[in-house]
């Protein structure tokens, strides 16, 4: 009878399970959706079908408000992508959110309700969180009667747009938060230029427009050449009847990346990193002071390579000579003289003339005409006392009325760099002096004979005070009571201590070397700093690299590339005299190179000529052997990190030498390591670090791949352009597959290397950049290569960074180019050392 009550009981019991089987699984499948009255609390959420977001109420940081947001579910730092109720802080804990019976997404909060959709429905809605982060309101027929997607708050997810509609007058922007802890709207937003130009907009309030994307090109927008290097996203463009708007994919659908309109008014392109559990900023927009709209305001011209950053163009001056001397350059230049054609009471006259500006971003606002000749253009301008200036390009004219606004300086090889003709009086060029200017030239000249003698005298006396190198600086990490780590002693206490020793410069002397910092001694400027040149009191030159205040780099950079690069000696590698520590001044002083970097050479128009086919494979050999002394017989095992052609200095002779180790790190053996702070340049990274953070010796063989295409072709990796191709790593990786890859080379080098001889220097450069570390070669393999024929080497596979026309061909490439003519003789050029 018990056995029989027993069974009884079990039946009953698995009868019961498969009654409430599907409303488990009902209630299961729900967990991504809101149905008409239902509601979720304070402490509940709603997730995504995939787990990939999250619905629910959240308090940002330390703030006493909660809001209805949506954030990603993975991501163990808590990311907010929309917020529902921006403009209505929840204080009750016993809000809730849920469907009126109207069919309205709203959030109950005690007698009072706030209304997220503002919608009419006649019959039941549900609102479900998608796995694209987009919060969704269907009718009980499917059809969507609002998102949250049309309604962006701070954060650009893939699959939204932003755009306009262009009868409508809706648009899709986002607009930044108040603070870190207020996400009510900020004083930033970013939107799809009305005006015609297909650009991204960064405005400001009040003030209005503060940063400009720059033109889109069907693959970037011009002032974001970082975009060339891009191996995240994919950006489309639509422009139809209806609406005109970006959206864009991920290649990797995996993967968290979003792009946020931050409160500092940077947009920024974020990427979690699973690995190191941090979001990673891929790059962001405006980084520099020059690419703030308007940043040296009317007539102003804006150099990030220069101190101080805003010149006035020639023939004007600071409108606010005071607000200049503080760094405030948003009044402008004026003219120091008027315009012949404005001069009404003047009948008599030279007429105006034209100051060229090379090498330029032009002005915003311009008016256009199209098939004109330079001379028509010019004419145009001086006929019309409005225009200020006028350009020239492609046959294609432009002119401006009124202010010159948003002027900058770019290098020669930007494409975006054209020349503006700007107008000026006559006597700006050419100035006749008069005898109270001879008077005013005498009086001044009495006076800097006066000065020149002052001068001398300090000079002198400063002389004495320069230090004689005996004082020397020691990198002790291990002494923790010296400020910062540093240990100073006496030349005579030299053995005591095996530390790393330099020679301590004071800072009056670097002071008096360079010239006071003056911007004629200027070499340039880096993620550390500027570069200044300067001239010992023994006649030697040296550069002196000087930590910017407002360098993204810092204490913890110089202390590390003082520290590796005076333990390294080697002919391919930079060489470091000496350093300043003094109060918040911090300095590295190089032996001088007179040819600069490579950079200079390689990618300017005229320049690049000087470097023929045998200087070229000068270099390629001193880079290599510098990076063979890094990898394999320094007394440390270094992976630089940062390799690229700006960082290939040459002397003289142009011996290359490898500089900046700011970012180099100490590694043991050949296996990978994790950092969460990436840090390089695009284009330069290999795939592993930009995108899961981990660097090893591959990571430097991938640069050197990279730098061995600019070398072969003379082109620039992420401000190279073609129709079919990403960048330089794509468009040789096509000509390689089909058979083309000698269109690759420099055309001024002419027919000087032998066919084989460049095929193979494609070759190995192809496995350098190979998309997996574990298929490319150490840098021993790399000098064994340069010695073997091209027959004998391995076929590459699929480059990274290559997304050309899809992702398809993923499989290696197993044919070679064809070799026109036969050489039969062993390339033989490095070996080993």
């Amino acid at each position: 009878m018990d056995m029989l009550t027993c069974k009884s009981t079990r039946l009953v019991f698995l009868l019961m399970l498969l009654v409430l089987c599907p409303f488990f699984h009902s209630s299961h499948a729900a967990r991504d959706t809101i149905s008409q009255g239902q509601s979720i609390t304070i402490t509940e959420t709603i997730v995504s079908a995939g787990a990939k977001f999250e619905l629910g109420f959240f308090r940002p940081g330390n703030s006493t408000y909660q809001y209805v947001g949506i954030w990603f579910k993975k991501v163990s730092k808590q990311t907010v992508t929309w917020v529902a109720n921006r403009n209505y802080q929840i204080v009750s804990s016993s809000a809730v959110l849920t469907i009126s019976n109207d069919g309205n997404l709203v959030i109950v909060d005690g007698q009072l309700s706030y209304s997220v959709s503002n919608m009419s429905s006649n019959g039941n809605a549900s609102a479900t969180l998608l796995d694209s982060g987009n919060l969704v309101l269907r009718d009980e027929n499917s059809n969507i009667l609002w998102q949250s997607f049309d309604f962006p708050s701070h954060t650009f997810l893939p699959g939204m747009k932003l755009g306009y509609k262009n009868n409508s007058g809706k648009s899709w922007s986002l607009v930044s938060w108040r603070n870190l802890y207020d996400p009510s709207p900020g004083v930033f937003s970013l939107e799809l230029d009305h005006k015609g130009i297909t650009q991204f907009i960064t405005t400001r309030k009040p003030e209005g427009l503060y940063w400009t994307s720059g033109p889109w090109d069907g693959k970037i927008f011009s002032f974001i050449p970082e975009m060339r290097a891009n191996y995240i996203f994919k950006f489309s463009y639509t422009s139809n009847q209806e609406e005109t708007y970006f959206t864009y994919d991920l290649y990797d659908p995996s993967k968290a990346s979003m792009f946020v309109m931050d409160v500092s008014g940077q947009l920024q392109q974020l990427s979690w990193l699973e690995s190191t559990q941090q979001w990673i900023l891929f790059w962001a927009e405006p980084i520099i002071q020059c690419q703030v709209y308007a940043f040296c305001g009317a007539f102003g011209l804006c150099n990030q390579q220069a101190l101080p950053f805003c010149s006035c163009i020639r023939g004007f001056e600071p409108r606010s000579s005071g607000n200049w001397e503080l760094n405030d350059y948003s009044a402008g230049c004026a003219r120091k003289t008027p315009l012949q054609c404005e001069n009404h009471n003047q009948t008599t006259g030279d007429p105006d003339e034209f100051v060229m500006l090379s090498n330029v971003q032009l002005p915003v606002n311009p008016e256009s005409f199209g098939s004109w000749s330079i001379k028509e253009c010019k004419s145009a301008c001086l006929n019309n006392c409005s225009c200020t200036g006028y350009a020239l390009h492609n046959y294609s004219c432009s002119i401006w009325i009124g202010d010159l606004i948003n002027l900058r300086q770019l290098a020669d090889y930007n494409s975006s760099a054209r020349d503006l003709y700007v107008k000026v009086p006559a006597s700006v060029l050419n100035p006749k002096r008069s005898k109270r200017q001879l008077w005013i030239i005498l009086v001044l000249a009495v006076s800097l004979t006066a000065i020149s003698s002052a001068a001398i005298i300090w000079w002198m006396w400063v002389r004495k005070l320069k230090r004689k190198g005996e004082d020397l600086i020691s990198f002790d990490f291990n002494n923790k009571s010296t400020q910062q780590g540093l240990v100073l002693k006496k030349g005579a206490e030299k053995g005591r201590n095996k530390a790393m020793e330099l020679p301590l410069f004071s800072f009056s002397s670097v002071f008096a070397a360079t010239n006071n910092f003056t911007a004629s001694n200027k070499l340039g400027e880096g993620g550390f700093g500027p570069v200044y040149k300067g001239s010992l009191l023994n006649g030697q030159l040296v550069a002196v690299k000087r930590l910017s205040r407002k360098s993204g780099q810092g204490w913890e950079e110089l202390k590390n590339e003082a520290v590796l690069i005076a333990k390294l000696q080697h002919k391919n590698l930079v060489k470091l005299l000496g350093c300043c520590i003094e109060g918040d001044e911090k300095i590295l002083i190089y032996e001088y190179l007179p040819n600069k970097s490579l950079d200079n050479f390689l990618f300017d128009p005229v320049a690049h000529g000087v470097i023929d086919w045998t200087t070229r494979i000068h270099i390629i050999e001193g880079i290599v052997q510098g990076l063979l002394y890094l990898h394999q017989y320094s007394r440390l095992q270094i992976i630089h990190r940062d390799l690229k052609a700006s960082n290939i200095l040459l002397d003289k002779d142009m011996n290359p030498k490898i500089s900046d180790f700011g970012m180099a790190r100490i590694f043991c053996g050949n296996g990978s390591q994790a950092t969460n702070r990436i840090v390089g340049t695009y284009g330069y990274m290999s795939p592993e670090y930009a995108l899961e953070g981990l660097f090893s010796i591959k990571s430097d063989v991938f640069s050197f791949g990279v730098l061995l295409l600019e070398i072969l072709s003379g082109k620039k990796n992420t401000g190279f352009y073609h129709s079919d191709s990403l960048n330089l790593i794509g468009y040789a990786w096509d000509l390689w597959k089909s058979n083309r890859a000698l269109e690759l080379m420099d055309p001024i080098l002419g027919d000087t290397p032998p066919a084989n001889v460049l095929l193979g220097y494609i070759n190995i450069a192809l496995l350098c950049v190979q998309e997996s570390a574990a298929d490319r070669p150490t840098m021993p393999d790399v000098v064994s290569m340069f010695n073997k024929e091209i027959a004998l080497l391995p076929s590459p596979k699929r480059p990274a960074f290559s997304f050309v026309r899809g992702m398809e061909n993923l499989g290696s490439s197993n044919r070679k180019p064809e070799i026109c003519s036969v050489n039969d003789m062993t390339v033989s050029i490095l070996e080993a050392r």
